[in-house]
């Protein structure tokens, strides 16, 4: 891997902080890289800090190029009183001003706390290490207002951002290559595409082996990856938010050297269920794929929403609502494979043919329906019970447990062989190329959060 230093920066914001800022290439891509020096004052951001970040912002969006912001701070720094925060403040706005112009990427290679933790949240992708710690409120803090003990890995360790809180995309003691990685898939800025790259795996390679990976059974389970790779050019996944919300998979991928960002329920976990962290992540990842113009691709199996309580009082309306919007409103290409169930709600807002994609197939296999044969006989048939139940089920079964009451209305573009999968989607990427959408001019949405 090639990094290092290529050309000084200009700078306007202080110098001699402990934030040093220079232009570095990792692996053939260039990018504006902004490091805390945690030796000094353990990474306390003093106002000039919070200006050279800023200026490190500036310098990404005048150059066109991505942001990196590797960060070690132990907040604010005290002794500057309201000057340090109002340093973090200028630098949270430029950053933000980034945001769908340059991709930021955040590496945390130690604590980082207090208000510069918001700047993690505030990038589109958070790289940690196994030394990483991110939190607003410390352990005393939390202490001191809940009465709580907790050590600082329980607090914000990586295990907690990566799984629970959704912060962390991927975890590397490596974070270079991690964000080589990354910058090898991401354009450089917005108004240009992901780099087609040539690739030895035929875009017409057939995958037969997709033919096996559905079990028969209804209720039996499978892992969704093992379609992403049958389908990626060199089976070659990155996958982003692997450890949160585990029940759906996001990552990039090359169809035919293309790169294309996949969204997939994943059966192995709650059976491929939707709800409010699986719905934030998936418009989370749609929102930045159509940002930065990849295509998408959604691979469907999901029998709905996860029903419960806590899940309705905490606003699974409105965050399933984030994931429909997300999709509406993506101007990219986007294709949709249903691999097996697609019920209800969650079929809705995993990109149908409702919300605008470009092409929708399916597998001989899959069942497009409003619910499973149970739930609509019960309520179709609330009496009938013992043989006459089940003869009602499969009846239901036959009629509207299939792909194709949904292809004759136009839903379902072609339900075609597994094997012939990558062939369809290269294809239609291929022609999809050139697509273009005229935006209504307004200054942004009021989307749902």
């Amino acid at each position: 891997m090639e990094q290092g230093f290529d050309e000084p920066i200009a700078m306007r914001a202080g110098v001699g902080g402990t934030v040093a800022v220079r232009l570095e290439t990792f692996e053939g891509r260039r990018a504006v890289v902004a490091r805390t020096a945690s030796d000094r004052r353990r990474g306390a951001l003093a106002r000039k800090d919070g200006e050279s970040l800023a200026e490190a912002a500036r310098t990404a969006m005048r150059l066109r190029l991505p942001l990196v912001l590797e960060l070690a701070s132990s907040g604010a720094d005290v002794s500057e009183g309201i000057d340090a925060l109002h340093g973090w403040g200028g630098a949270a706005a430029a950053v933000a001003t980034c945001s769908g112009v340059v991709p930021v990427v955040a590496v945390v290679t130690g604590p980082v706390v207090s208000g510069p933790a918001l700047l993690l949240g505030l990038s589109d992708l958070v790289v940690m290490t196994s030394a990483a710690v991110a939190f607003v409120s410390g352990p005393s803090m939390v202490a001191a207002f809940t009465g709580i003990q907790i050590g600082l890995e329980a607090l914000g360790g990586v295990a907690v951002h990566s799984g629970a809180s959704g912060l962390c995309a991927l975890v590397s003691d490596d974070p270079a290559d991690a964000v080589a990685e990354l910058l090898g898939f991401l354009p450089r800025h917005a108004d240009e595409e992901p780099e087609l790259l040539p690739t030895a795996d035929p875009p017409d390679r057939e995958v037969p082996e997709l033919r096996e990976v559905v079990p028969a059974r209804g209720n039996a389970s499978y892992d969704v990856r093992d379609v992403v790779r049958a389908l990626a050019d060199d089976a070659v996944v990155c996958e982003l938010w692997g450890g949160w919300a585990p029940q759906l998979v996001t990552g990039w991928i090359r169809l035919g050297g293309r790169p294309v960002g996949v969204v997939a329920n994943q059966p192995r976990s709650l059976a491929g269920t939707l709800d409010i962290a699986a719905s934030q992540k998936a418009a989370r990842f749609v929102r930045l794929c159509d940002a930065f113009n990849f295509p998408i691709l959604t691979l469907v199996d999901t029998p709905g929403f996860l029903p419960g309580k806590d899940l309705e009082w905490r606003g699974m309306i409105r965050h399933g609502a984030e994931l429909a919007f997300a999709y509406a409103e993506a101007t990219v290409p986007r294709l949709c494979v249903i691999l097996r169930k697609a019920f209800g709600g969650a079929y809705i807002v995993m990109d149908s043919r409702g919300l605008g994609n470009d092409l929708c197939l399916a597998w001989p296999g899959a069942e497009v329906a409003v619910m499973g044969a149970p739930g609509a006989v019960q309520i179709l048939h609330r009496r009938a019970e013992g043989t006459a139940r089940r003869r009602l089920e499969d009846d239901y079964t036959e009629q509207y447990l299939t792909p194709w009451p949904a292809s004759e209305r136009g839903l379902v573009d072609a339900v075609i062989d597994p094997a012939d999968t990558r062939v369809a989607l290269t294809a239609t990427l291929a022609s999809l190329a050139t697509k273009r959408e005229s935006l209504v001019g307004r200054k942004h949405d009021a989307g749902p959060l």
